[in-house]
């Protein structure tokens, strides 16, 4: 039989597919991508190389649905901030994703674009060498964790009555599920900032 002279899937398709087992169980595989899609998994192969590519489709995907924006003589701060908060809003969709993506070397152009952005804003702050890369790493570890935090159950702390009074104390005041990892992320990232910004400054003897 003559080939469809349209594909029967696509990579968006994929990609999708792909989001979508990721979402319901934190993982995905190639055989049940295949079946997801209704196809056979050595097509697959016909439109990606393999896992890896995939994946690196999925980390595209999702920081592209999260735009951020740079003005021409914008300051490192508020840009580092649109950044981060970019980066953490992209997983807010996936947070399942997040442990995946750790495991794997960063490749996307349009992932790749942010971190040169990022490397912009810390070079515009005045770090050089070795300090932008570690600073980038920090910043990394932190969204990651915020957004890892987004797949937290709702109770992510239950001491017993007795025992843990400061903690119980400071669980009062947590408020709903949303509302505490929102304040933590504003918390945390300020302090972020804050860090970076103290580490700029020379030291007095």
């Amino acid at each position: 039989m003559p080939r469809p002279l349209v594909p029967l899937i696509s990579i968006d398709a994929l990609v999708t597919a792909a989001l979508e087992l990721v979402d319901e169980a934190g993982d995905f595989s190639l055989p049940k991508l295949a079946k997801r899609i209704g196809v056979s998994q050595s097509s697959i192969y016909n439109h990606v190389s393999g896992r890896e590519e995939i994946l690196e489709l999925m980390r595209g995907r999702i920081i592209g649905e999260s735009p951020y924006t740079i003005e021409e003589g914008q300051d490192w701060e508020s840009a580092l901030r649109s950044i981060v908060r970019s980066y953490r809003d992209a997983f807010a969709r996936h947070p399942r994703l997040a442990p995946l993506m750790v495991l794997q070397t960063v490749q996307h152009p349009q992932v790749l674009a942010l971190y040169e952005n990022l490397a912009v804003a810390l070079e515009s702050a005045g770090f050089r060498g070795q300090d932008v890369v570690s600073a980038i790493s920090t910043i990394d570890s932190f969204a990651l964790g915020f957004a890892l935090d987004l797949a937290a159950p709702d109770v992510v702390w239950a001491p017993p009555p007795q025992g843990y009074p400061a903690l119980t104390q400071a669980l009062t005041h947590a408020g709903p599920p949303e509302r505490r990892g929102s304040a933590a992320f504003d918390f945390g990232l300020e302090i972020l900032v804050a860090g970076i910004r103290a580490r700029l400054q020379p030291s007095v003897v």
